[in-house]
């Protein structure tokens, strides 16, 4: 895709999608820091997401591949989410181009507000990893399990910031999943959700890779110090950092409209 970068975007997405890796391995929902850190930079709304998959990508591989060797995912139940979650998430990305960047912006001055009312209400983030939710194995939670992770995919390939904790919400809640085995499940489900839409916004030359691979070590790095030393401390300061980068942004989408 041509487009200058500036040292300046670099220095902007950097950090926060450092800090969105962090949050992300805490509590899920670092998304919602990474994709305004891009369009705070000033990139388009859909090269931000797009670029944004890329990162987001690398970052949560790494979350996942630490995940799955501590035995976290539970990989012969995690299957047929996965197929699901591809074609979940490469039709969210086709449905994103299809939508226009000044549309794409109104409808964050309504997705913002009602997210940010979701993460201060909510209490799933403050639950330590190893509280236990009762776990099930019936075809019935496994066919649950698997129409959470398309739908969820749908919206991750669309837009995505928050896909980490509503895949842990609906698959504790919905699925009956013990909690560690669905957070596990769920980045299996975001990283397969991530990478299939980034096929779809690489094809169509929306990703931004030179800005996507550096954040994308920034992410890594923000996953791995989450991962090891804060998976069971809670997220008490994840809720204002969140807050924070959303105020930003959305005072950022304002002042672009007027």
């Amino acid at each position: 895709m041509d487009m200058e970068l500036s040292l300046q975007t670099f220095l902007i997405v950097c950090p926060l999608v450092f800090l969105s890796g962090f949050v992300d391995a805490v509590a899920g929902g670092g998304g919602l820091i990474s994709v305004p850190a891009y369009m705070i930079a000033g990139l388009p709304a859909h090269t931000s997401i797009a670029t944004n998959k890329l990162s987001a990508s690398m970052g949560t591989t790494l979350a996942t591949f630490k995940l799955g060797r501590a035995g976290n995912i539970p990989w012969k139940k995690a299957i047929i989410c996965i197929v699901a979650a591809i074609f979940g998430g490469s039709l969210g990305a086709k449905l994103a181009l299809m939508v226009s960047a000044d549309l794409f912006m109104k409808l964050m001055l309504v997705i913002i507000p009602v997210t940010a009312v979701y993460i201060m209400r909510t209490k799933s983030m403050d639950r330590p990893a190893s509280e236990e939710v009762e776990d099930a194995d019936s075809i019935k939670y496994v066919i649950l399990a698997a129409v959470i992770a398309f739908v969820i995919g749908v919206y991750d390939g669309f837009y995505g910031p928050g896909t980490g904790t509503f895949l842990i919400l609906l698959l504790t809640g919905v699925a009956k999943f013990k909690l560690g085995e669905a957070n596990g499940k769920a980045k299996a489900i975001n990283l397969t959700t991530n990478l299939s839409s980034l096929v779809v916004y690489l094809m169509n030359a929306k990703v931004l890779i030179p800005l996507g691979l550096t954040a994308g070590l920034f992410a890594i790095v923000g996953n791995y110090i989450g991962v090891n030393l804060f998976m069971d401390k809670g997220a008490k300061i994840v809720k204002p950092l969140m807050i924070t980068v959303m105020v930003i942004f959305f005072i950022r989408i304002i002042s672009e409209m007027i």
